[in-house]
């Protein structure tokens, strides 16, 4: 599909997590072994060919990011690629007090923690880890050191109908933005009855009429979300709807695996195979300009949209910790 502009690439370091997530990884299953994972060099080489053809903004995640030994050094050297505006970070929170000081150095521009209950004994059992007060923890170090954060709520019956309204107030006691994200019905997420962000955001009026559509934020995002402002809150509520609210004729992100797979949408099993292009043993200049082809023709081979809302139409087969979050 053309006319959209990629300038957006999402960076999977690992396919490993120390959760359990009930809708993405609820038991052990074998990981990836190291020798296919990208080395750090090989995703930079990789990113700075996308730079070359419009990639300004990269999103480090996982699986989990910061299990990966060197995770800040990573973030350090895509922040040095000519080209590379922003870099960000999206991370369960466990583990994000103890390397902010390290993320900071290294120059990361936003973090994004993924935080769906507010409730200990709910989070242990979406989870399988009593975490909760690690990652609270991790957002007031985060808004102590003024870093740009957003709460990431998967929104589902299953797991927090019931919590919508005091998740969206973490934005009142902090100056972050909430955003809940329509569950997708991909691996384990199939199996549970994602809520409707019509339905959220009607939770929300109820309990909070008065709240309007926020004014745009330069440099807030370069995502999906739809953001509304409660009076008073120091910070947003967003809105990602991927099912109810198809945004795929504005999506300008790609997705690169933690074994180099090169995908352009969550909904379909195509993608390319960037590793195998990176570790050619073809010179430098030769391996950038076939990766550089790949990024180019990207909005080609982009879908102009995907269907989620038919599960037969859905090729992807992987889970959501393969693909990257």
């Amino acid at each position: 599909m053309s006319g959209r502009t990629i300038d957006y690439l999402r960076i999977s370091l690992t396919d490993r997590c120390n959760l359990r997530c009930r809708y993405c990884m609820p038991c052990a299953v074998p990981s990836v072994p190291m020798d296919e994972v990208l080395a750090y060099e090989e995703i930079c080489e990789i990113t700075r060919a996308a730079a070359l053809e419009g990639i300004h903004h990269v999103r480090v995640t996982g699986g989990e990011p910061l299990v990966r030994k060197g995770c800040p050094d990573c973030v350090r050297m895509l922040k040095e690629i000519p080209g590379i505006e922003t870099v960000m970070l999206t991370t369960n929170g466990v583990l994000l007090k103890e390397a902010l000081p390290e993320l900071l150095l290294a120059g990361i521009d936003g973090i994004n923690i993924s935080l769906d209950t507010l409730k200990r004994e709910k989070y242990r059992e979406i989870t399988g880890y009593d975490g909760l007060p690690h990652v609270l923890e991790a957002i007031e170090a985060c808004v102590k050191a003024g870093i740009r954060t957003k709460i990431n709520v998967v929104a589902a019956r299953e797991i927090n109908e019931t919590e919508i309204v005091n998740l969206a107030e973490l934005s009142k006691q902090y100056p972050v933005d909430v955003r809940f994200i329509e569950m997708m019905p991909i691996g384990y997420g199939k199996c549970f009855h994602g809520l409707d962000n019509r339905e959220v955001l009607s939770q929300l009026k109820e309990r909070y009429p008065g709240l309007t559509e926020a004014k745009t934020v330069p440099g807030a995002g370069y995502g999906p979300a739809v953001y509304v402002q409660i009076p008073g809150f120091l910070g947003r509520t967003g809105l990602i709807s991927p099912i109810h609210g198809k945004f795929c004729k504005d999506c300008n992100r790609l997705r690169l695996t933690s074994v180099g797979r090169l995908k352009y949408c969550l909904c379909y099993e195509d993608s390319e195979d960037l590793r195998a292009l990176v570790r050619s043993p073809e010179e430098v200049e030769k391996r950038q300009e076939k990766i550089r082809k790949v990024f180019r023709e990207a909005t080609e081979r982009k879908p102009g949209e995907h269907r989620f809302e038919e599960m037969e139409q859905i090729s992807e087969k992987k889970k959501m910790h393969e693909i990257g979050g």
